[in-house]
């Protein structure tokens, strides 16, 4: 495919890594992957513990996770985040203004979350978190941009990458594990305090960091790239305005959509909520299709426009006013990807999108019923949860990408791919059998002397089981995760990859984050196996979509070997 990024680069040594620590910028994306990783797992992972706590309904908690639905559309505002800037914080840096205001303000709803009832103050409660996961979402955007802009040849961007990994991963244990252990010996909200000033600390250490200004030679490059849309044979302004309106409308109904559903079900008499499951039904495929089809069939419409000569510029027409350039920019930044993408994939773009949107929804739409599953249903302890999530858990996950990266170069990329999303779905049966007694792990762990092992270093017998199903999803998440990073990669353009990498990740999160007001209410009336059943046939899209993805990407290497 031309013009399509290259896979990822071998990641550095340990040693190298560790010793990289004591540069700078190394140091504070390490802080800056913490970060990023801490409020992710605070709002939407570990609030769902507290919620569950607090006897809070399942329906609800489905309905409140629709809040990650700001790191599924972050991709829209993230051009805004390159352009302007914050009344008073500019001097701090092109990128640091941004992060350094996130952070306080994260720090600063985690500390007022925890002074709210999550059942008497459920409305506030919910509006807070909502905008704790906007300026979450945020914070991501930018330290990625952070990231790039700072890299040099010490601090390279593969060191950085790497460690920004690495600190995520701590603060998933520091805001996972350690959360759930200061749980079960204090309270929640003085977890939640806690971690407010851990992160208002961060953002105080982020005063300091390294930052990168705008130099003029990227303005130049900016600038001659925005004249290049005023060349003879490109799309007309006023064509382009159009199209920037409709895909604009677009996107702004299903966020309002979306959002007035939220309000209207936490913010409400639970008895007058409006049903999740018809929302669902009738509104999550049209938000979808307002979302991804119909903005990739104005794309398509524009790249057919340009090939045919048609509504195109017969000289070139220069930029008239600011309202022209406000244009040019907007169209360059959101729909020139798409357009890009389109004309690149072609008839394909349907199964790209598809599979990507269905990747990762068997993990993605269960994962905020996780704690409530092993407190409520299960009725394991916040201890042994942390257990088993969290530090066990997470070794099972590293594992999984370590034999992922493996299989990738032993097996190929498709077939990694597709392999991943087999075994995703299939660990959904796991979970399956722990929701009707868990006879078949306690088997499983018996028959390996994981039992044995796990009662000896003072554990139950019981909690044995629950490790191996985490084990055995963690793993296949790590297999299919690695995979999807590396497919993900490779299908995007260099000259548009930061814009189009977000769209696509965002979009992963997109279908899973609807569906779990729905899912919510399933596991209300139906119980959590049948509903385990149902994300294990979900998962099988996937599957799917995989196999046709390989076999089209077969075909075209062929075409271009012959």
């Amino acid at each position: 495919m031309p013009e399509s990024a290259a896979q990822t680069p071998e990641k550095p040594g340990w040693k190298r890594i560790l010793l990289a620590l004591g540069n700078r910028k190394t140091g504070y994306m390490a802080l800056f992957g913490f970060a990023a990783g801490l409020p992710y797992a605070l709002l939407l992972g570990t609030l769902y513990a507290w919620l569950s706590d607090a006897k809070v309904d399942l329906e609800t908690m489905g309905v409140f996770s629709l809040i990650g639905l700001a790191y599924a559309f972050k991709f829209l505002w993230s051009p805004l985040l390159d352009r302007l800037n914050l009344p008073l914080m500019r001097r701090l840096g092109r990128r640091k203004q941004w992060i350094v205001t996130a952070q306080l303000l994260l720090g600063a709803i985690l500390l007022v979350l925890s002074t709210l009832d999550p059942v008497g103050a459920l409305g506030w409660f919910s509006l807070l978190a909502g905008i704790g996961a906007f300026a979450s979402a945020t914070q991501d955007v930018v330290v990625d941009a952070w990231r790039v802009d700072v890299a040099d040849e010490t601090a390279t961007i593969d060191i950085l990458s790497t460690v920004y990994q690495m600190g995520y991963r701590v603060a998933a244990l520091i805001g996972g594990a350690f959360a759930l252990f200061l749980a079960e010996r204090t309270d929640w909200p003085a977890v939640y305090a806690t971690m407010g000033a851990i992160m208002a600390g961060v953002g105080l250490l982020a005063l300091f960091a390294p930052d990168t200004p705008q130099t003029v030679a990227r303005i130049g490059a900016d600038e001659a790239e925005l004249a290049e849309l005023r060349n003879a044979g490109e799309i007309s302004p006023k064509v382009r305005a159009r199209a920037m309106i409709l895909i604009g409308l677009l996107w702004a109904w299903a966020l309002i959509r979306v959002g007035v559903f939220m309000v209207q079900s936490l913010g409400g008499d639970p008895d007058q909520r409006p049903d999740s499951v018809s929302f669902i039904t009738t509104q999550g495929p049209l938000v979808v299709l307002a979302t991804v089809v119909l903005p990739a069939a104005v794309a398509a419409w524009l790249v057919h426009m340009k090939r045919t000569g048609r509504h195109v510029l017969a000289e070139a027409a220069p930029a008239r006013d600011a309202l022209d350039r406000i244009i040019d920019h907007g169209y360059r930044a959101l729909i020139l990807p798409l357009t890009d993408f389109v004309g690149r994939l072609g008839w394909a773009v349907i199964v790209v999108f598809g599979l990507v949107l269905t990747y990762r929804i068997t993990d993605a739409i269960w994962g905020s019923f996780a704690y409530p599953f092993y407190l409520g249903e299960l009725a394991y302890t916040k201890d042994e949860v942390a257990v088993a999530s969290k530090f066990f858990g997470v070794g099972a996950l590293m594992i999984g990408l370590a034999l992922g990266g493996t299989l990738l170069t032993v097996l190929g990329r498709m077939q990694t791919l597709t392999l991943g999303a087999m075994i995703a779905a299939l660990t959904n049966l796991l979970y399956a059998d722990l929701a009707v007694g868990g006879a078949r792990m306690a088997a499983v762990s018996d028959m390996t002397g994981f039992t044995w092992l796990v009662v000896h270093l003072g554990g139950e017998a019981r909690l044995a089981k629950l490790m191996v199903a985490i084990a055995g999803e963690n793993i296949a998440v790590g297999i299919a995760g690695a995979a999807f990073v590396a497919y993900l990669s490779s299908i995007v353009a260099k000259r548009y990859s930061a814009v189009q990498y977000a769209l696509l990740s965002s979009l992963t999160l997109l279908v899973g984050t609807l569906g779990r007001g729905a899912l919510g209410k399933m596991i209300e009336t139906d119980g959590y196996y049948r509903v385990f059943l149902l994300t294990t046939a979900i998962g099988f899209f996937a599957v799917a979509l995989c196999l046709v993805e390989w076999w089209r990407q077969a075909r075209l290497n062929r075409a271009v070997a012959g």
